[in-house]
């Protein structure tokens, strides 16, 4: 059964840790997360971005999938299924579709209108019993065609947003969707800081979790940060592990080029990086 994401949000920011958000793109993704994610008994958010909802069909296909993969695998642990870097228009087909979970990115208004759609969306997921994170300042990179310079977040309109009584707040200090660049000049923990001292006990949101040094990852957790994000870490582990299954020659052996055995390995590498990740961020017997 899916959950909305408001009370795992809570026990993870009054026991400091975080619950991952990972991304999935299709069956083999969606399968290895909720199944590390029961055998680990953590809590899990699925992450669909617009671009990935569209490959796969669309929202409500996506929602028709994990619910059913719920209740095949006998997941018993809390599962949210959240809309990442929803538009406005992205955000309500998918209150229609099922999810239980919707990220608005208003960051690119002007914050009037964040806070003017932000309200309003508050109020819908009420209703629906929904939980929605919000964004203030920009991920910096590109994902799915979200593009954002990486700008950190004014304190100020982070509280303006908190107020409006949003679940969970992604606010920019400095990280970036994708790999991290050589000379990238790491988190602004003074942001954070002065976000957090602004929005008080708001579970804070962090994007682009891949390639983020464990230190930063931990220091981030004791400064109120949530939840975190890992999508490029599960691709580039799934693509690594199926471009050594077929540099092998394993997929001209016998049948192994059927699907299912084609994709083993990188629903392997997933599961172990998905496994990593909960460790690290300390969600794993918390369900």
């Amino acid at each position: 059964m899916l959950v909305s994401a408001k009370e795992m949000m809570e026990k993870a920011r009054d026991g400091k840790y975080a619950v991952g958000q990972f991304n999935i793109n299709n069956l083999e993704w969606t399968k290895a997360i909720l199944m590390t994610a029961q055998e680990l008994q953590s809590p899990v958010i699925l992450g669909v971005s617009e671009g990935a909802g569209k490959y796969m069909t669309g929202f409500k296909t996506v929602a028709a999938m994990v619910s059913a993969m719920i209740d095949e695998l006998k997941i018993t642990v809390p599962v949210a299924l959240h809309l990442d870097h929803g538009t406005y228009e992205g955000c309500y087909k998918c209150i229609e579709a099922g999810f239980s979970s919707i990220m608005f990115d208003g960051s690119h208004y002007p914050i009037e209108e964040n806070i003017e759609k932000t309200k309003e969306l508050v109020r819908v997921c009420a209703e629906k019993g929904m939980s929605l994170e919000a964004e203030v300042g920009s991920i910096g990179g590109e994902e799915d065609g979200v593009i954002g310079k990486g700008e950190c977040a004014d304190p100020d309109e982070c509280k303006m947003i908190a107020d409006l009584g949003v679940d969970m707040l992604a606010a920019g200090i400095g990280n970036i969707h994708g790999k991290y660049p050589a000379n990238w000049e790491g988190l602004s923990f003074e942001t954070l800081a002065a976000v957090k001292e602004k929005t008080g006990d708001m579970p804070l949101v962090l994007h682009g979790g891949t390639g983020i040094p464990e230190d930063m990852i931990k220091k981030a957790i004791s400064l109120g940060v949530a939840k975190i994000n890992v999508n490029t870490e599960c691709q580039l582990s799934f693509a690594a592990a199926t471009r050594k299954y077929v540099e092998a020659g394993k997929d001209l052996q016998g049948k192994g080029f059927d699907p299912r055995k084609l994709l083993a390995p990188g629903f392997a590498a997933i599961c172990d990086t998905v496994k990593e990740k909960m460790e690290l961020f300390g969600s794993v017997g918390k369900a």
